[in-house]
């Protein structure tokens, strides 16, 4: 007999930053999937379902804190445990 694995709800809106508000580390214990525009994404750091947005890294650009350098992209979102 095998045992159903419960799931933590997805946020509507969930960062990858543990300084962020929107960081939940429940979710983070089991692989997250983005879909962006009907395309699968592996380098969302941010996204808000609800306001169409997400935030990915911009090349190896960082800011002057050193973290990577992000640009919000508008469109379709659906997050989804993989």
């Amino acid at each position: 007999m095998t045992e159903a694995t419960q799931f933590p709800l997805l946020p509507d809106h969930l960062s990858i930053d543990p300084r962020s508000p929107f960081h939940v580390t429940a979710v983070f214990e089991h692989d997250v999937g983005i879909r962006f525009n009907d395309k699968e994404r592996q380098d969302v750091a941010e996204y808000c379902i609800s306001e169409g947005w997400i935030k990915v890294p911009v090349g190896k650009s960082l800011d002057r804190k050193g973290r990577p350098l992000l640009i919000k992209l508008k469109g379709k979102v659906e997050a989804f445990y993989q």
